[in-house]
């Protein structure tokens, strides 16, 4: 009986198996952070399609203190677009066919992967199409690059339980090693990233909310001009980082982790003193808790380019959590 029975297993085991279809296993995708590939023909790049991919896609990022585009653009004919290509992280593919249409995959040859296909009826319509989801192509490509770089940064944090400031405050970063701390008194956290350029950090506080004005975002330039003054010191005696005084910060409404939120990107300079920089500051409202939970990066790394080290300390950011 007892070898009937398992005999009976083994074949419901064979068909179950057999009944199966194998997945399919996708590569890793290639390509660096911020870089695209746009899958075109060579008449259309040189003419008004092209024309429109590149004032979007091409378009400067907010906040640097030297113009750099949203992304190094690859360009390559469709009859081109072999294996070599085809695991590019970002597509772009643009074509002339029936009827128009925008559409997005995503894992199609490799993993992660996001391919934006526009089609259209002529160059006029696909012109429009790129013009009518410019925020989409920003946006879809930026997030996936994003979750690309956290889980690269994610491999090696700091133990959240070891940062004062997080266990004090009640929120939390997912913070790379390779941070070093500099302050972390339990109401103020500052941390570094030692580059051959220049450094960048990382500092989280919060305040508590006093007035309208700090719903509004009207205080987000006061509030951390008050705090740069008093944990963030220059070189000379008596110098503190502000916000440079000369350029006006872009300010923007967000949602950030479900909350109503402030993202600004603008300039500090340190006062007395020859240092300057981009920052980019999260200022979430924390309605439960009558405060403003501040997470900010900024980066000091003169006669580089930043785009990249911006982006990074974004995605740093962009893990915080409110216990």
């Amino acid at each position: 009986m007892k070898k009937i029975i398992s005999l009976l297993l083994t074949i419901i085991l064979f068909i179950s198996c057999s009944d199966t279809k194998p997945e399919l296993t996708l590569v890793n995708s290639t390509g660096k952070i911020n870089h695209l590939l746009v899958v075109i023909k060579n008449t259309q790049w040189q003419g008004e399609v092209g024309d429109e991919i590149r004032k979007i896609l091409g378009s400067p990022v907010l906040g640097l203190p030297q113009p750099e585009t949203q992304f190094n653009i690859t360009q390559v004919a469709p009859e081109y677009f072999g294996s070599m290509f085809k695991t590019s992280r970002s597509v772009l593919h643009v074509t002339i066919g029936e009827k128009n249409q925008f559409s997005i995959k995503n894992d199609v040859y490799s993993k992660p992967q996001r391919i934006i296909q526009i089609v259209g009826k002529d160059n006029t319509s696909l012109a429009h199409l790129i013009q009518k989801h410019q925020n989409e192509l920003i946006s879809v490509f930026k997030n996936n690059d994003l979750n690309s770089t956290q889980k690269m940064l994610n491999k090696d944090l700091w133990e959240k339980e070891k940062i004062k400031t997080f266990k004090s405050l009640g929120f939390q970063l997912n913070i790379p090693k390779k941070y070093k701390m500099v302050d972390d008194n339990g109401a103020f956290l500052w941390m570094r990233n030692p580059i051959s350029s220049g450094s960048m950090n990382i500092i989280a506080y919060s305040v508590p909310i006093l007035s309208d004005n700090d719903l509004t975002g009207n205080n987000i330039i006061s509030i951390r001009d008050s705090i740069g003054k008093k944990h963030i010191p220059g070189g000379p005696e008596g110098s503190y980082m502000i916000t440079e005084a000369a350029y006006s910060p872009h300010i923007f409404n967000i949602t950030l982790i479900g909350k109503k939120a402030f993202e600004t990107r603008g300039k500090w300079e340190v006062y007395g003193d020859f240092m300057a920089g981009p920052f980019l500051n999260y200022t979430v409202i924390d309605e439960k808790n009558n405060r403003l939970v501040v997470v900010e990066g900024f980066a000091y790394a003169p006669a580089v380019d930043k785009r990249d080290y911006m982006f990074e300390l974004e995605a740093v950011l962009k893990t915080l959590k409110i216990n």
